[in-house]
């Protein structure tokens, strides 16, 4: 039986978050002297009075949450707090719902994809909103990623379990000290990625949109050219947070705490590093000796692009789409590999792949020795069955949703371009796709109302990997 209490109460301790957080944007409209004050006033008010509904609601002696209530609560909080999210921007200058909704999923599912435009003008709170909705994503992502998918055995994820198997009252405390850290580590490292940006030549307030729109590998700028509009110098900067966004926070946190940890001794950061460089190289080059480019500027157009999109975070810095048939395959892939678990990015994740080469290794091995026993090992762990099945479940439900997409996208009028990357950049929380209405040059403005609302829900899928959102559509969930 689902325990509806304590789902209410978190889902009110969620909404009450946010309200808080509506108050920053409202703050940044009184001291520009902007309307949007009364449009983030009122949605705080509305947010705040349901958070006070579900938290009377739920109160309990006991908060108690079984398997079945996590599935639930982790898919209700996205959704629900994306839906009063939304509402500052209906209320800005008339937005209408569908395109709030799509903006707002798209922020907090980091996936960057925009159907705003006239940025450069745009009011401050509006873009501060967008880049807290981004930053906050990231931080909630990374926390389920670590505390709660590891337990749902979602996607593999069991590999990275760092508590009790038990989700129970005895494991609330180190999992309550754990988020703590992460959070702390996060916000530290946003605020290096401020300091960095605006020693670059941004002013303060683009310093610190982009600082939470590149830690949460989320892609949203204060510009309509992206982050064209800055330096040299800022391009680098954001390679070098959005890779450290690509990686395990938890990683930060254990250099944090015990001074030195080596990247090389986890085979997912060893692998996903070695990756970048050789894709970033081997692009450089091609861009130098196809497109007359100089060898230092052509390695910083190949590595931002490259970190961008491996990472799913979608700055858009040149169009890379015109780079020639080689650059378009090669995206193509990259939009499906993510970086690392633990980390603010979507996509794949790089340890399925490894995972996967593990397995395919093993086979051949018993291809020539049938009777061999052979164990498979990852990052010096033996890989159970319940994890290769996980992993296989994940990666087909992965390509079927986006096949499912692009029919849909298809079908809505779009050109099949637009639909098969449309639905890549969605399920993968990228951003841009590739084409000239969804590339790195363009944005989702001119879609049908039907193709958003479609996209919006890809974004929720691939955020939360997908089988989080499937179980609830197979019948046994919902028996006693």
């Amino acid at each position: 039986m689902l325990n509806y209490r304590p789902l209410l109460f978190i889902l009110g301790v969620f909404l009450s978050t946010l309200t808080a957080f509506m108050l920053i944007p409202g703050a940044f409209a009184l001291y520009y002297g902007e309307e949007t004050v009364g449009a983030f006033m009122i949605s705080s008010l509305v947010a705040g009075s349901a958070a006070s509904f579900c938290m009377h609601q739920g109160q309990s002696r006991k908060l108690h949450l079984n398997i079945r209530d996590m599935f639930l609560l982790t898919c209700l909080t996205w959704l629900i707090v994306s839906l009063f999210a939304a509402m500052p921007f209906t209320l800005y200058h008339g937005i209408n719902y569908t395109d709030a909704f799509f903006e707002t999923m798209s922020g907090i599912t980091t996936t960057g994809s925009t159907v705003l435009s006239g940025l450069d003008s745009m009011d401050h709170s509006i873009l501060i909103w967008r880049s807290l909705l981004q930053w906050l994503g990231g931080i909630g992502f990374i926390v389920m990623a670590v505390a709660v998918l590891p337990f749902l055995n979602v996607g593999g994820m069991r590999l990275f379990r760092t508590e009790s198997s038990d989700w129970s009252d005895k494991t609330t405390p180190r999992t309550q000290h754990m988020a703590k850290n992460l959070f702390i580590v996060y916000s530290l490292l946003t605020f290096l990625c401020f300091l960095a940006y605006h020693s670059s030549g941004m002013n303060w307030f683009q310093a610190i949109n982009h600082a939470m729109t590149t830690l949460s590998t989320g892609g949203y700028s204060t510009s309509d050219q992206s982050m064209a509009a800055f330096s040299n110098e800022a391009h680098w900067v954001g390679t070098i947070f959005m890779l450290a966004g690509g990686l395990p926070l938890l990683m930060f946190v254990h250099m944090v705490q015990q001074r030195s940890v080596s990247v090389w001794d986890d085979a997912q950061v060893k692998g996903f590093l070695k990756f970048v460089v050789f894709v970033s190289c081997s692009l450089a080059l091609w861009l130098w000796s196809t497109r007359e480019i100089n060898p230092l500027d052509a390695l910083r157009l190949a590595s931002f692009n490259v970190v961008s999109v491996v990472t799913t975070t979608g700055y858009g810095l040149t169009d890379y789409s015109a780079w020639g048939a080689l650059a378009n395959i090669a995206f193509l892939f990259l939009m499906f590999v993510g970086s690392c678990s633990g980390s603010t990015s979507g996509g794949i994740k790089i340890f399925r792949f490894q995972i996967a080469g593990v397995i395919m290794r093993e086979q051949l091995k018993q291809q020539f020795h049938p009777n061999g026993v052979f164990k498979e090992r990852y990052n010096k762990r033996i890989i159970k069955e319940d994890i290769v099945r996980s992993l296989v479940t994940f990666i087909l439900l992965f390509v079927l949703v986006i096949v499912l997409l692009s029919v849909v996208l298809v079908l809505t009028g779009l050109d099949p371009v637009t639909s098969f990357t449309g639905a890549i950049t969605a399920v993968t929380n990228v951003g841009p796709g590739l084409g000239d209405t969804i590339g790195p040059a363009g944005n989702f403005s001119s879609l049908p109302d039907v193709a958003k609302w479609a996209l919006a829900i890809g974004m929720l899928l691939g955020r939360l990997e997908i089988l989080t959102v499937a179980v609830l559509f197979h019948p046994s969930f919902w028996k006693y």
